[in-house]
């Protein structure tokens, strides 16, 4: 059954701003700015009262369009606290005989594998645009992928994962690879 109306909204952080043409939405926040578009969604996106509130609205839909604005609306939060406080995955190197070594290299946008479960081949990852990767200075075999964007943090990790998956062997007994350990923001709260 479609609904006539649905709708919702959600006030602008502080210290971020958000403009929208034709479900085109930027963030600009301290970190930069994130630009996202929803053309692919039958919802609309406007700024009220003076650009401090979000609101989404869907007329006419059905479920599954009502269910868009939840997702429209996820997503610009989280652009909102990419901007503020920039996401952060921590990797770690899980290995049982076979040490993994990397390089990082192009300024944190190109990691290199290599000796993986003992082979000679070198895996290369190359990041998303505005994703950094660096090794971390505190614990050994871990590296810390930062950036605004969640999606491609989070996309960037997986690539790095899945670049270290071992084919063909017992997932049980071969549990070589690389792990995402924590998710978070870059800044902490106090």
């Amino acid at each position: 059954m479609k609904d006539i109306f649905a709708h919702e909204s959600f006030r602008v952080l502080e210290g971020t701003s958000v403009s929208v043409k034709s479900r085109t939405v930027t963030v600009t926040g301290k970190f930069g700015s994130v630009t996202r578009s929803f053309n692919h969604l039958p919802v609309d996106i406007k700024l009220c009262k003076n650009g401090k509130f979000v609101r989404i609205e869907v007329w006419f839909g059905t479920p599954r369009h009502q269910s868009a604005i939840n997702t429209v609306c996820s997503a610009i939060k989280n652009m909102m606290i990419g901007v503020m406080k920039k996401f952060e995955y921590k990797m770690r190197f899980v290995y049982s005989h076979f040490p993994i070594n990397s390089n990082i290299t192009n300024n944190g946008t190109l990691i290199e594998i290599r000796n993986f479960l003992g082979e000679k081949r070198v895996r290369t990852v190359k990041m998303l645009p505005g994703v950094i990767v660096e090794k971390s200075n505190s614990v050994k075999d871990e590296i810390i992928i930062t950036g605004t964007d969640l999606e491609l943090v989070s996309r960037s990790a997986a690539l790095i994962h899945q670049c270290t998956l071992a084919r063909n062997k017992d997932i049980r007994k071969f549990l070589d690879g690389i792990y995402v350990s924590e998710k978070g923001t870059f800044v902490k709260e106090e």
